[in-house]
C-alpha cells in the first residue's frame, strides 16, 4: 500500500522513498567527473585513453552491509579482494583507483538509512547492494529517482521486477527459478501437498507464493503456510511447529534468513519431526550458513540428518578454484559461502561497465532534483542528493556486459536474471552435505554438470529427470510417503450389527477393538493393504438382544451417524439408491442341492432318455405315419406293391429316411406329416390331370 503525505502544499512522496534507505548497499563515487572519451566499448584495452587530466584520479565504492551476519562476513573480504585485484589489473580502469569505503548498518534498518544518506551525499554512480530483499524494494525507489543502477548480490525476492524497478538489476540468482526447481523436485517425489515455513518479510512471502503458483500448474498446493516473524524465539518457533505437526502433509519446504534458520530445525528435532516419515526442504539460506562454517559441529549435524537443501550452482573453473584457494589469506576467521562470489563478481562488473562507459566517450554529470528541493525548510538536507544525468546509459552499458567471473559466466536475459540458472541439490547426512543431483532450467534434475547439457537441445521431460539415492530422516532410504491422517482428525466411525445370531460372521468381542468375526476380519485384511494408517473405532448397532435392522443400519449411515458399516450387509436395490456397497465378499446366489449317485454303464443307456410310455407313443406315430404312407402309395407306386413282406419293408425304409434321430420327436412328427399332405396334395393334383385328359 503506498501513502501520500503532503506537507505545506508540497509532495513528499519521493523525498520519503529516499529516506528508506537500508542495509547492504554499495555505492560507486567518483571524486572527479570524467572529461569525454574517445573510444567505444568494442574497442581494445590496448588502445590509446584519453589524457590522464581528463579522467577521474579514484572512484570510490561504498559497501553498506551488516557486518556481523553470515552473508556480511563472506561479503566484506569479498570486496576487499575485489578491489585490490581491479586496481592490479592493469587492463581496466587505467590511471583510476578504487576505493571501497564500508559502514555497517548493524542490522538495524534505521541505522542502515543514516548510513546510506551519508553516502548519498556523494554523486553516486552505481550502486551494488544490498543483501536483504525488504531493503531492497525500498533503495529501488531511491534508485529510480535518482537515476543509479542497483546491483544486488544478495536480494533474491522474485518481486524485484525491471518493470517496477528499472535501474535494479540482480546479480545473484532470483527465487524465482529456485522455487521452479523445489517444485520439481516434490513432483519427482510424487508429493502433492506441501507446508511451507517461512519468514514473514518480502523475501519469504513472495518466494513462497511463487512456489505455490508453480505447484498448482503441476495440479499440487501448499497445504499450510505457516510464517515466522522476522527474529522470533524458539517458544514462537515450537507453538508454531506443533500446529504444523498436527496437519496431514508431512512436506515442508523452509524459506527462512540464514541467521536464524537453524532454530528451526533445533526445536523440530526436540518434538520429534526430523525422524521418520518426515521430509524437510530447505532453500539456499541452509548450504550458506553451512558453507559459512569452518567446522560444523556433531550436534548441529544430529538436527540436520535427511534434510534436502538447494544451493546455489555455480560453475567449475580455474578462476573459481583460485579464488577459493586464496580465501584463506583473504579471511582465515570468516566462512566461505556463494555470496561471497557473488560479491566479488559485482564489484568487477561494474568496474568492467565503467571502464566501457569511459571508453564511448561518455563523461559523468549531476543535476539537481527539483522535488527534492521543495522541502520549505525541513532539517533534512535532502538538496544534497543529485539525479545521474548519465544513469540511463549507464544502466544499458551494464546489461551488455559480457564476461566471465568466479560465479560464471555474467550475462543478463531480457528480465534482466542471470543467464543459465542452476542449483546444487544437497543431502545433509553423516558429516556433511552430499550432492546428489543438479538442477537448471534447461534440463531440470540431472545427474550431470548442467554446463555439460547447454550444448544439447532442453528437456524437462518427466521421464529425463534424475537424482542420486536420498538418505531421508530416520536414514531411511525408501521416500516417505509425505502425509498422514492428521493427529486432529476424526477417527473412521465404523457401525457394526450386534447379531445374536450367525455370531461367526460378527459379533461383540471383549478384547480390542470390540468386534470379531468373518466379516471383521475381511474389512481389517482390506485396511493393512492399505499404504497409509487409517484410526477407526467399531460402534455396535443394535441392543444386543435380537438382531438389528439392516435397513436402520443403512440409515444410520446415510444420517451421518456412522462413516462405515461392516458386516453381513445384503446388496438390495433400495439400499443402493443411498449408499455405496464394495465388491461382494460372500456369494450365496441360486443352486440346487441334489444327491450324487454311482453312474453304471449299460448297452442299454440310450433308451434312459426317454420313458417307457414315450418310447410307446413314438413306435405307434412310427407305424401310423407308415400306414399312412402305404394307403397313399399301394395304389400307384408300383414299389408299394407285391406281397405283404416287400410291402411292409418298403413302408419301414421309406419311413426310416425321413425320422432324424437329430430331432426331437414332436419335429420328426411334424416333418411327416408335411411329408403326407404333400402326398396327398400331390394325388389330388394327380386325379385333376388325368380327368382333364
Amino acid at each position: 500500500m503506498r501513502f501520500l503525505v503532503t506537507i505545506r502544499g508540497v509532495s513528499m512522496a519521493k523525498a520519503i522513498r529516499v529516506v528508506l534507505l537500508c542495509l547492504s548497499v554499495l555505492w560507486v563515487v567518483p571524486k572527479e567527473c570524467a572529461c569525454r572519451s574517445n573510444f567505444s566499448r568494442n574497442s581494445s584495452s590496448t588502445s590509446s585513453l584519453p589524457p590522464l587530466s581528463q579522467r577521474p584520479s579514484s572512484v570510490n565504492v561504498g559497501a553498506l552491509f551488516t557486518y556481523d551476519s553470515f552473508i556480511g562476513k563472506a561479503a566484506k573480504p569479498a570486496f576487499k579482494a575485489a578491489m585490490d585485484d581491479v586496481n592490479a589489473d592493469q587492463t581496466v580502469l587505467k590511471g583510476i583507483k578504487l576505493n571501497i569505503v564500508f559502514q555497517d548498518s548493524n542490522c538495524s534498518g534505521f541505522i542502515g538509512t543514516m548510513g546510506a544518506l551519508q553516502l548519498m551525499e556523494n554523486k553516486v554512480v552505481a550502486a551494488i547492494g544490498p543483501q536483504s530483499s525488504g531493503i531492497a524494494h525500498m533503495i529501488s525507489y531511491v534508485a529510480n529517482e535518482l537515476h543509479v543502477p542497483l546491483l544486488s548480490f544478495g536480494a533474491t525476492d522474485p518481486t524485484l521486477s525491471s518493470l517496477q524497478y528499472p535501474y535494479f538489476l540482480r546479480t545473484t540468482q532470483n527465487d524465482y527459478f529456485q522455487m521452479h526447481a523445489i517444485a520439481d523436485f516434490l513432483s519427482y517425489s510424487g508429493w502433492r501437498q506441501v507446508i511451507a515455513i517461512f519468514v514473514d518479510d518480502e523475501c519469504g512471502r513472495n518466494g513462497i507464493s511463487v512456489l505455490g503458483d508453480v505447484l498448482a500448474k503441476k495440479r499440487s498446493r501448499i497445504s499450510y503456510k505457516a510464517a515466522i516473524t522476522p527474529g522470533a524465539d524458539s517458544s514462537s518457533i515450537k507453538d508454531l511447529l506443533v500446529s504444523v505437526n498436527l496437519m496431514e502433509s508431512r512436506v515442508f519446504v523452509v524459506h527462512v534468513n540464514p541467521d536464524s534458520g537453524l532454530n528451526v530445525f533445533s526445536v523440530a528435532k526436540s518434538l520429534g519431526m526430523m525422524g521418520s516419515g518426515y521430509v524437510w526442504i530447505a532453500t539456499d539460506w541452509l548450504p550458506t550458513v553451512m558453507d559459512s562454517m569452518e567446522h560444523v559441529d556433531s550436534d548441529t549435524m544430529d538436527f540436520l540428518q535427511g534434510v534436502v537443501a538447494f544451493r546455489h550452482y555455480t560453475i567449475e573453473s580455474s578462476v573459481k578454484r583460485q579464488f577459493i584457494a586464496r580465501w584463506k589469506n583473504l579471511s582465515p576467521n570468516d566462512g566461505f559461502n556463494s555470496y561471497a562470489m557473488y560479491a566479488y563478481d559485482s564489484v568487477w562488473l561494474v568496474a568492467r561497465a565503467l571502464d566501457v562507459f569511459f571508453r564511448e566517450n561518455n563523461k559523468i554529470t549531476f543535476s539537481n532534483d527539483p522535488n527534492l528541493h521543495k522541502t520549505n525548510g525541513s532539517t533534512i538536507q535532502l538538496s544534497a542528493l543529485s539525479v545521474f544525468n548519465e544513469g540511463e546509459k549507464f544502466m544499458k552499458i551494464i546489461l551488455g556486459m559480457n564476461h566471465t567471473g568466479v560465479t560464471g559466466p555474467i550475462q543478463f536475459d531480457s528480465d534482466r536474471n542471470r543467464v543459465n540458472p542452476a542449483y546444487e541439490v544437497l543431502n545433509l547426512e553423516g558429516t556433511g552435505p552430499r550432492t546428489v543431483g543438479y538442477w537448471s532450467n534447461h534440463s531440470g534434475l540431472s545427474v550431470v554438470h548442467p554446463e555439460t547439457l547447454y550444448s544439447k537441445p532442453p528437456n524437462t521431460s518427466t521421464a529425463n529427470q534424475r537424482l542420486h539415492g536420498i538418505i531421508w530422516p530416520g536414514e531411511v532410504t525408501k521416500p516417505p510417503r509425505g502425509w498422514v491422517f492428521p493427529n486432529n482428525g476424526k477417527p473412521l466411525r465404523i457401525g457394526v450389527p450386534n447379531r445374536v445370531s450367525y455370531t461367526d460372521y460378527v459379533s461383540k468381542d471383549k478384547n480390542p477393538p470390540g468386534v470379531r468375526g468373518y466379516c471383521i476380519d475381511v474389512f481389517e485384511a482390506a485396511i493393512e493393504l492399505l499404504p497409509y494408517p487409517v484410526p477407526r473405532t467399531y460402534i455396535l448397532y443394535g441392543d444386543g438382544k435380537r438382531n438389528p435392522s439392516y435397513d436402520n443400519l443403512v440409515n444410520e449411515v446415510v444420517a451421518d451417524n456412522f462413516d462405515v458399516a461392516v458386516g453381513d450387509i445384503t446388496i438390495v436395490t433400495n439400499r443402493t439408491r443411498y449408499v455405496d456397497f464394495t465388491q461382494p465378499f460372500i456369494e450365496s446366489g441360486l443352486v440346487v442341492v441334489a444327491p450324487v449317485k454311482e453312474a453304471k454303464s449299460s448297452p442299454w443307456s440310450f433308451l434312459k432318455p426317454f420313458t417307457i410310455e414315450m418310447w410307446a407313443v413314438t413306435g405307434a406315430f412310427f407305424l401310423f405315419v407308415g400306414a399312412m404312407v402305404w394307403i397313399l402309395e399301394h395304389r400307384f407306386n408300383q414299389e408299394f406293391r407285391g406281397p405283404p413282406r416287400r410291402q411292409l419293408i418298403t413302408i419301414f425304409w421309406l419311413v426310416s429316411q425321413f425320422w432324424t434321430p437329430s430331432l426331437s420327436l414332436p419335429l420328426n412328427l411334424i416333418v411327416l406329416l408335411l411329408f403326407i399332405v404333400t402326398g396327398l396334395a400331390s394325388q389330388r393334383c394327380s386325379s385333376l390331370i388325368v380327368s382333364t385328359l
